[in-house]
């Protein structure tokens, strides 16, 4: 019973998805009313509860998140972790040529493992041409004593 409920939500997730996709602006309102709804939902809920005033509500919070890995990951983001790894400059900061060169190196990249997949997938191709032009072996029968 779960698992066709969940596939019943996935495929109506999907078919949304895919509906709402052609029209962007009204893709970003429904996105925005449904995530401030949900935040709403939670603060009232979170107001049962009068433990989760004040400092107690940001210590549970902040430990909720830090604890899940998403406190960095929120609030700071992936790719500017990254590039603070990598000493990049932010995008504001790139000249066009920086840019362009980027752009440039990340096409080389996409056609060498277009090239690198593509020999991978050949050995299949010429390993299957190979054993069609062998010919069987012929056992040729000897006296033998």
């Amino acid at each position: 019973m779960l698992k066709i409920l969940v596939s019943f939500f996935d495929t109506l997730e999907d078919r949304i998805r895919i509906s709402l996709s052609h029209w962007p602006i009204t893709y970003a309102f429904v996105g925005g009313v449904g995530i401030v709804l949900f935040w709403k939902g939670v603060w009232e809920t979170a107001e049962i509860f009068p433990f989760l005033f004040g400092p107690a509500s940001i210590l549970l919070g902040g430990t909720i998140l830090l604890l899940s890995g998403l406190l960095v990951s929120f609030f700071i983001g992936d790719s500017i972790i990254l590039s603070g790894f990598k000493h990049e400059k932010k995008l504001v900061e790139k000249t066009e040529t920086e840019i362009r060169s980027e752009k440039n190196t990340m096409q080389d990249i996409l056609l060498k493992l277009n090239a690198i997949e593509a020999a991978l997938r050949a050995p299949e191709k010429t390993e299957k041409k190979r054993i069609k032009k062998e010919k069987p072996l012929v056992v040729v029968p000897t006296k033998e004593n």
